[in-house]
């Protein structure tokens, strides 16, 4: 059953913050099953942090659903030009988003739940949620074979992939948090997920491709619907709650006081790209001269997101040595993206270029540089 989660309900039911919060004044006292009306990634992820950081979880465990628009999410030790293909997501208009959690990237539409479970670190048990899973899909279906694996995703007929896992533990609270593919365009997903840029050199965390599937393939007459009820009744159950779903706004500052800032912050460029660990592009490109093709040779180191180092090299004779220290240095501090690099290259030439033709070859290494970006 959907309950719209009031001000007042909230008041029934949640004690123990670590911090004021003027719309959680009582208890939780045995668990919640909550469901939020957004789609929106950022503000659903900074739902999950609002709880983690201010809900005291002890005995009062807590199950949150939430379904996203487009968004490639990645784990937070990730390199997103490494996981996913961002020139398609500009194009397409789906949403990047970097999580709290570890773990690989996943493509969320409204065809994917997603569930977490939120509980103290010392309840913290992944195998064990998604045994619940399991439970409530052979409910639903039990015809359907699901099974979780030892990296804790969920694998429908032993090959299929229908689930994968994400965790963040604190000092003595833990969530874990996981997807269930219901539908998908499987096409367009793979395409999101699988990176075009070349030569990128990192320690980042890579994910792990899958074959996937969804659930409807198997069984055309699932919903979303009667997954997650399934899924509620099975937790509920099992933690000894009553089998409501709550349903939650995660833009109202009078339950989540402070969330608002949480998912702005998780929209920056300074968090999504800015938070990517250290790496380097070593690649080149050829250009046609003359009926002859030259190679064009680009090293870059990327710091925080931005250019730290850079080293274009060109053959002399196509494009003269100092116009490629230029590009260079102009280069350094700047962000790693298109955008950016349209920006400083435009500035650049405008003021520094009258050769036509030297202009001309310019343009073509600054476009073939933000291919890689």
């Amino acid at each position: 059953m959907l309950i719209p989660f009031s001000k007042n309900c909230f008041l029934q039911l949640f004690c123990n913050f670590k911090v004021p919060a003027t719309g959680f004044k009582n208890t939780v006292k045995r668990g919640l099953i909550l469901q939020s009306v957004s789609n929106d990634v950022y503000q659903n992820l900074a739902v999950e942090d609002w709880i983690h950081d201010h809900v005291n979880l002890e005995s009062k465990p807590i199950l949150l659903f939430w379904r996203n628009s487009p968004s490639v999410v990645i784990g937070r030790h990730q390199n997103p030009w490494q996981e996913c293909n961002l020139n398609l997501m500009r194009e397409k208009g789906v949403k990047l988003a970097r999580r709290k959690s570890g773990g690989g990237t996943v493509y969320h539409d409204m065809g994917n739940i997603n569930l977490t479970f939120f509980t103290t670190k010392k309840m913290y048990n992944r195998m064990e949620n998604l045994k619940l899973v399991v439970r409530a899909l052979n409910a639903v279906q039990p015809q359907l074979d699901v099974q979780p694996t030892k990296r804790f995703d969920l694998l429908l007929d032993g090959q299929f992939k229908i689930s994968g896992t994400a965790s963040k533990i604190g000092r003595t609270i833990a969530y874990h948090h996981c997807t269930l593919l219901y539908r998908t365009d499987e096409t367009l997903l793979l395409s999101l997920l699988k990176s075009p840029y070349q030569g990128i050199r990192s320690n980042a965390t890579a994910s792990i491709p899958s074959l996937v599937k969804g659930l409807l393939e198997k069984d055309p007459t699932l919903t979303c619907e009667m997954l997650t009820n399934a899924i509620a009744a099975e937790y509920a159950a099992c933690h000894h709650i009553e089998n409501h779903i709550n349903l939650i706004n995660p833009t109202d500052e009078t339950q989540f006081p402070g969330i608002n800032s949480k998912a702005k912050e998780l929209q920056t460029w300074k968090w999504i790209y800015g938070a990517t660990p250290k790496f380097s592009v070593n690649t080149s490109f050829n250009v046609l001269h003359e009926q002859s093709l030259l190679e064009i040779k680009v090293l870059i180191d990327v710091k925080n997101g931005r250019i730290e180092t850079c080293n274009i090299e060109a053959p002399d004779h196509w494009l003269p040595r100092e116009i490629c220290d230029k590009l260079n240095s102009t280069f350094i501090g700047s962000k790693f993206c298109p955008l950016e690099t349209t920006i400083v290259t435009n500035v650049l030439h405008d003021t520094c270029l009258e050769d036509d033709e030297v202009h001309s070859k310019w343009n073509i290494v600054c476009e073939k540089i933000k291919g890689i970006m």
